[in-house]
């Protein structure tokens, strides 16, 4: 299975990139595009919304051209390509993944955010899908953890999303997850409770999923 991801921060492509070969995928097969310029243009609204949602429609067909799917692991520009029309290969989001996984596996879910530009974004979509799934979701923001990121002091912002997974736990949660993909490396810092999910392993479960009931293209799988 080939696959092309379009990210908008730069330690992305190593978070996904494991969890891709944790799950047998190989180096070669994984493609990587990293486009900070195209989130910020979306935030900023008005035209350069409207021209960034163009180049990434233009950028996720360039880079579905030789992959079985895309994935979209930024949550601004997400909702960029729903609907998005005549890509090659299925187009998944990260953000979408896991608000799926995180509702099948618990019915108290509580989400972890360190962006605060990001709370309303996460809130919508994953009490959304808890709506549906007849679940809970709550959203908490974790200011510290972000101003730590934003510093890159990696690992006193993991050891802090740690803390407060555990933290979660404590008060009820039956599933955490991590809003963020680079928070991912902070899940086996958990040690009071299961390991909570994140981006990365929710694109890759899901692929599996569809892989096997062949509602991803064939065309670059062993015969």
């Amino acid at each position: 299975m080939r696959l092309s991801f379009l990210h908008t921060i730069d330690i992305n492509p190593g978070i996904f990139e494991q969890a891709a070969l944790d799950r047998g995928l190989r180096r070669d097969d994984l493609r990587h595009e990293i486009r900070a310029d195209l989130r910020l243009r979306a935030e900023q609204g008005g035209r350069d919304a409207e021209a960034a949602q163009a180049e990434v429609a233009d950028c996720v067909r360039r880079l579905a051209a030789d992959a079985d799917a895309v994935v979209v692991t930024c949550a601004t520009l997400g909702p960029l390509v729903d609907g998005m029309e005549s890509a090659a290969v299925p187009v998944l989001r990260a953000d979408t993944a896991l608000a799926r996984a995180a509702v099948r596996q618990g019915r108290r879910v509580t989400v972890l955010c360190a962006a605060p530009s990001a709370m309303e974004a996460n809130r919508r979509l994953f009490e959304g899908y808890a709506a549906v799934a007849g679940a809970e979701a709550k959203v908490a923001l974790l200011p510290e953890a972000w101003d730590l990121f934003r510093q890159g002091d990696m690992p006193r912002c993991l050891e802090g999303i740690a803390r407060a997974a555990e933290q979660a736990y404590r008060e009820g949660a039956d599933v955490v997850a991590f809003a963020h993909p680079w928070m991912a490396p902070a899940a086996t810092r958990v040690a009071q409770g299961p390991a909570p999910l994140h981006g990365a392993g929710a694109v890759l479960d899901t692929l599996a999923e569809w892989a096997g009931q062949g509602r991803l293209p064939s065309r670059h799988r062993a015969p």
